[in-house]
């Protein structure tokens, strides 16, 4: 990790590694910029290279589904640190994310389970991390997974 990244230091502080950027699965790209905007593909819970998956409210307690939501968010970070060429300092601000959480029908809790995410954000980038957000239940993801969490971010030319 290099010192001088107040990001990379923010993620040894913290006890995190950022995971190698996962392999799109279908027909996308990770990371697309357009107008100083980098939109994020929806990144799926992962942790060591396997698929969290389940169902929150069913087979998923609150605490997994955070996890769950701060792996997806470790995973956009890396994705962003990919498709920026290493550079995490060109981020400006993380505008939106949007947390899909894989819920049985009584389970309300999906702005918990993305808090996930966005605390990492916060915890990151500070005052740039702070996002507009939405957190939807929906009754499966892709893969089985229990979570989802795409992102726009606002970077900086090189």
């Amino acid at each position: 990790m290099t010192p001088h990244n107040p990001i990379e230091a923010k993620l040894a502080e913290l006890g995190l590694t950022l995971p190698e950027p996962a392999a799109p699965v279908a027909a996308y790209v990770p990371v697309a910029i357009v107008g100083g905007l980098a939109h994020v593909s929806g990144q799926v819970s992962m942790k060591d290279g396997k698929l969290i998956k389940g169902r929150l409210g069913e087979d998923l307690t609150l605490e997994d589904g955070i996890a769950a939501a701060q792996a997806c968010g470790l995973m956009i970070v890396a994705q962003l640190k990919a498709a920026l060429g290493g550079d995490l300092s060109r981020v400006e601000r993380v505008v939106k994310l949007g947390a899909f959480i894989s819920s049985a029908p009584d389970f309300t809790d999906q702005p918990k389970v993305a808090n996930g995410a966005s605390e990492l954000m916060v915890a990151l980038f500070g005052e740039a991390g702070r996002h507009a957000r939405s957190a939807v239940g929906v009754p499966v993801l892709p893969l089985g997974v229990a979570v989802e969490v795409d992102a726009i971010v606002s970077v900086r030319d090189s």
